[in-house]
């Protein structure tokens, strides 16, 4: 599936190097989960970003980085952070710039952009940094605001990648 890695930079509003951009990040991360959310409101997204800070722990034992990007301004998404102290980068991406260059799903087109119930889709995306050039190791477009993979899901595709080769 190895597909080209497109850097951005974006500001953070939680731990982390702020801006934050790919190319920024230590080389001891071999992995990068990059969780689009889709908007401010959407309490799916609030209830993932939560679920992931409960196990981050198993994230960074497989060299992974979670990083959860929102297609809002910086001062809806710093109101994430004052609520739930994540603790992992959480990004602002109030143009989708990021969710465009890696082709977060939008249903609706024109109408999806006004209206929230259609809107951007969640997405999943695991940057695969060990090689001399990233590359896209998995990819999930969600179809719907609940249609996202299960963390456990997430954790043994990392746990495949690590062991593969």
């Amino acid at each position: 599936m190895a597909t080209h890695v497109r850097d951005f930079t974006l500001p953070n509003v939680s731990v982390g190097p702020d801006p934050f951009s790919l190319a920024g990040l230590s080389d001891d991360v071999s992995f990068v989960v990059l969780f689009f959310q889709r908007d401010h409101y959407c309490t799916n997204c609030r209830k993932q970003v939560q679920a992931l800070a409960a196990r981050i722990d198993e994230f960074r034992e497989r060299d992974a980085e979670i990083v959860s990007i929102v297609p809002e301004p910086v001062d809806r998404v710093e109101s994430w952070q004052e609520t739930y102290d994540l603790p992992y980068p959480l990004l602002a991406d109030p143009q989708a710039e990021a969710g465009d260059a890696y082709d977060q799903p939008v249903r609706f087109g024109i109408l999806g952009k006004v209206s929230d119930f259609f809107g951007r889709m969640p997405a999943v995306v695991i940057v695969d940094r060990r090689g001399a050039d990233p590359e896209i190791a998995y990819v999930h477009k969600g179809s719907s605001t609940f249609d996202r993979p299960e963390i456990d899901d997430l954790l043994a595709e990392l746990e495949a990648l690590r062991t593969a080769e």
